[in-house]
């Protein structure tokens, strides 16, 4: 993965740091009733933070990307699933596992750009560890993930409308 890419995206993108949206937060609603899960977010993740675009069930706008699930989870190009944390040598001493919120529970789908670059995920978190889900419902999760990049992707051209506006009144 081509950091200094994904970081140029995520910046291009004009998306950190923004204000909430119901279009974003009508995913993690979602996310949170399909797989029956307490907290779902809609993560990106930059040189030293994660920051929540959209949450459901987590008081946090952000963590240190250090100590960040969604992090490792954007090294892979696919599902990361992490059905008991305690027993993930990855994750059992992690403070957010040994701490609030006592992760246990972690499945994260990376957003994907156009370009390849993956900014940051859409996941779902439970205290209380799970079997791995099914095939349908990973089916599920991607086609949300999908429908959160092409968010971000409205986001950005919604920017780029707004900067012709002003230079051309």
């Amino acid at each position: 993965m081509d950091e200094s890419k994904r970081l140029k995206t995520l910046r291009n993108l004009e998306i950190l740091d923004t204000g909430p949206t119901p279009e974003f937060d009508r995913i993690t609603s979602l996310a949170t009733h399909i797989f029956n899960a307490p907290i779902a977010l809609i993560s990106l993740v930059d040189e030293s933070r994660q920051w929540f675009k959209s949450l459901q069930g987590l008081s946090v706008q952000e963590t240190s990307r250090e100590i960040s699930f969604c992090a490792r989870a954007i090294q892979n190009a696919d599902i990361m699933e992490v059905p008991n944390a305690l027993e993930d040598p990855r994750f059992a001493e992690n403070p957010l596992v040994t701490g609030e919120p006592y992760i246990r529970y972690y499945c994260g789908a990376p957003l994907v750009m156009r370009n390849g670059a993956r900014i940051g995920t859409l996941c779902i978190i439970d205290m209380q560890s799970r079997e791995p889900i099914s095939h349908g419902k990973r089916l599920l999760l991607k086609e949300l993930t999908l429908q959160a990049t092409r968010e971000i992707e409205l986001h950005a051209l919604e920017i780029d409308t707004n900067r012709i506006d002003r230079i051309l009144p």
